[in-house]
């Protein structure tokens, strides 16, 4: 029991005291570089499933 108690104690200073939290600025700019990016990948998916599409309708049409 006493290593649990021991454990939670560690866990807790350094969540306080030794881990660096993003500041509210950080934290925002990086969800927009993380949106850009996911826009930026689901057109880049959408574009080439697009072509893809049109190749596979010359290969075998209808």
């Amino acid at each position: 029991m006493n290593k649990i108690i021991n454990y939670v104690k560690e866990t807790y200073n350094e969540l306080v005291y030794k881990v660096s939290w993003p500041t509210y600025k950080e934290l925002t700019n990086s969800a927009v570089a993380v949106l850009y990016a996911s826009i930026l990948i689901a057109l880049v998916v959408f574009v080439m499933d697009f072509c893809f599409q049109n190749v596979m309708e010359l290969v075998y049409p209808n």
